[in-house]
C-alpha cells in the first residue's frame, strides 16, 4: 500500500523537480517486409509503421492527461533496416531511408530508429549498403536515425567496419555542412549494442525482441540532484555512502513512475511491455542535468580528479535502485554524458575542464560513452576511428556497452561554439590532446579478437 509520505514525493517529483518519461518507444519487426522488389518493400514498411503505430501518439498524450507525467518523446525502433537490404542495391537504402522518415511524420513519432547495421563480425552487402548510404540518408530526412554496432564482448572489435563508418561520419558531416554537421547526431557506433534501447538515436528493435514490443526510457537527474541537495541540507556531514543510499531510493520511485506509464500505455496499444530504461538522461535546461548531479555531490569542477568516481557511484546506485523498483530493467539504465545535451558538461568542456580524454575515462563508468562531442571539421578519419576503437576496447573488455556519437563540424575548429537546438544542446568544439600518431596501427584493419572473458561457457 502506498504510504503518504511516498505520494507527496512523487507529486513534488513532477511538479518541481523535472520528473519526466523521456521516451516511450514502440519496437516494430519489419523483417515480414522484405522482397525482392525494393519499392514493394516500402510500401509493406509504410502501411505496418501506420496500421501498429497508428494510436501510439493519442495514448501517450491522454495518458500525460490522465497521469500528469510528461512524455517528452514518442518513439520508433524497428528491426535492422539492412536485414531488407539484402540482395538490392543502387537507391535501395535510400528508398528505405525516405519511407521510414515518411511513415514517423504520418503517426507523429518524434523519431524513428533501425537505420541499423551489425557489422560486429563482417559486413554483408546489405549493412554495406547501409553505411554508404547514410550521408545522403541522414541529411536529407528528418526523423531517422541509424546505428552501428562494430564489436561484442563474444566477437571483438571488427576494425574494418570501424574504419569504414570512421570515413562515413566525415562524408554524413559534409553532406549536412548547411546544419552545422547535424547529420552525425543521428548515428550512434556501438560496441556490445542494446536491442532494446528506447534512446536514440541507438535505438532499434533486437531479433530476439517480440514483433511488437513498448519500451520506456524514464529520466530524472532534477530528482536525483535535488534528492542529494535536500539530504546534504539535513544532515551536511553526510558521507558518499550516505548520497549512495539516497540515489538508491530515489531512483526506486522513478523508476516505479515509469513502469506504470509503459505498463499502461501497453495495455491501451495492446502490445507487449518489455523493459524500462532507467537512465538518468539530461536535457540542456538547467535543472535537468546530470552534471549538476556530481556538483551537489562535492565535484565542483566537472572534470578534476575524483570525477571518474562519482560518475560509478551515481551509475551502481541508479542501477541498484532501478533493479529493485522493477523485474524489467534493460535497455541502458545508468548515467548518460552526452556533453552537449547537458547544460553543466557543456560549460565544463567550455573552460577545459573537462577533456576528451577526462571524458573517456568516465565511459569506463557510466552507461554509454562519448557522446555528443563535437570535433573540429578537419578531424581526419583516422583520428575518429582510434577514438571509436579506443571506446569499443573498454566496452569489449569490461562486458558493457559502450559507444562514439561525435560531430565533426565543417569549416569550424576547437574553441567555436555550436547550437543545434531543442534536446540536441549547444556546445564546445574539443581538441583531440594527440589527434595523429596511431595511423598505421589503424590502416592494418581486420580484427581485434574477443578477450579471454568472452569464453565464459
Amino acid at each position: 500500500m502506498l504510504r503518504e509520505r511516498d505520494i507527496l514525493a512523487t507529486l513534488r517529483m513532477l511538479r518541481e523537480e523535472n520528473l519526466d518519461v523521456r521516451a516511450v518507444t514502440l519496437g516494430i519487426n519489419l523483417d515480414d517486409c522484405a522482397d525482392r522488389n525494393i519499392h514493394t518493400v516500402a510500401r509493406a514498411l509504410r502501411a505496418k509503421i501506420g496500421r501498429v503505430a497508428a494510436s501510439l501518439v493519442d495514448v501517450c498524450d491522454d495518458l500525460t492527461a490522465t497521469y500528469g507525467i510528461a512524455i517528452v518523446n514518442k518513439r520508433i525502433a524497428v528491426s535492422p533496416v539492412s536485414r531488407l537490404l539484402e540482395g538490392h542495391g543502387g537507391e535501395a537504402a535510400i528508398l528505405l531511408g525516405e519511407a521510414l522518415d515518411e511513415a514517423a511524420a504520418e503517426v507523429r513519432v518524434d523519431l524513428i530508429g533501425g537505420f541499423t547495421a551489425l557489422v560486429h563480425k563482417g559486413i554483408t552487402p546489405g549493412e554495406r549498403l547501409l553505411i554508404e548510404s547514410l550521408p545522403r540518408v541522414l541529411a536529407t530526412t528528418q526523423r531517422v536515425c541509424a546505428s552501428v554496432n562494430i564489436g561484442t564482448t563474444r566477437a571483438g572489435i571488427q576494425v574494418d567496419a570501424v574504419n569504414l563508418v570512421s570515413a562515413t561520419i566525415l562524408r554524413i558531416a559534409e553532406a549536412s555542412a548547411s546544419t552545422q554537421g547535424f547529420g552525425a547526431a543521428k548515428l550512434v557506433v556501438f560496441a556490445n549494442a542494446p536491442e532494446d534501447n528506447p534512446f536514440m538515436a541507438g535505438a532499434f528493435l533486437g531479433c530476439g525482441e517480440a514483433e511488437s514490443v513498448i519500451n520506456v526510457g524514464v529520466s530524472g537527474p532534477g530528482v536525483v540532484k535535488r534528492a542529494i541537495e535536500r539530504r546534504l541540507a539535513d544532515a551536511p556531514e553526510s558521507t558518499l555512502d550516505d548520497l549512495a543510499e539516497t540515489v538508491k531510493h530515489t531512483a526506486y520511485r522513478v523508476t516505479r513512475a515509469g513502469e506504470l506509464i509503459a505498463r499502461e500505455a501497453a495495455n491501451r496499444l495492446g502490445i507487449p511491455f518489455g523493459i524500462v530504461d532507467l537512465s538518468l538522461a539530461p536535457t540542456p535546461r538547467v535543472g535537468d542535468s546530470v552534471g549538476e548531479i556530481y556538483q551537489a555531490m562535492g565535484i565542483d569542477k566537472l572534470g578534476a580528479p575524483g570525477t571518474t568516481a562519482a560518475v560509478a557511484l551515481l551509475n551502481d546506485a541508479v542501477k541498484k535502485g532501478g533493479a529493485f523498483a522493477s523485474s524489467s530493467v534493460g535497455g541502458l539504465s545508468g548515467a548518460f554524458i552526452p556533453v552537449m545535451e547537458d547544460h553543466a558538461l557543456s560549460d565544463a568542456v567550455s573552460k577545459g575542464w573537462l577533456t576528451l580524454e577526462k571524458l573517456e575515462a568516465m565511459t569506463a563508468v557510466c552507461s554509454v560513452g562519448l557522446d555528443m562531442i563535437l570535433l573540429p571539421g578537419d578531424t581526419s578519419a583516422e583520428t575518429i576511428a582510434g577514438l571509436i576503437l579506443d571506446e569499443a576496447a573498454i566496452g569489449v573488455t569490461n562486458n558493457k556497452t559502450t559507444a562514439v556519437r561525435v560531430i565533426p563540424v565543417p569549416g569550424k575548429s576547437t574553441g567555436e561554439r555550436v547550437d543545434f537546438g531543442g534536446l540536441f544542446g549547444s556546445g564546445t568544439i574539443v581538441n583531440v590532446n594527440c589527434p595523429d600518431g596511431a595511423e598505421r596501427f589503424i590502416r592494418r584493419g581486420g580484427r581485434i579478437p574477443a578477450p579471454l572473458r568472452s569464453l565464459g561457457n
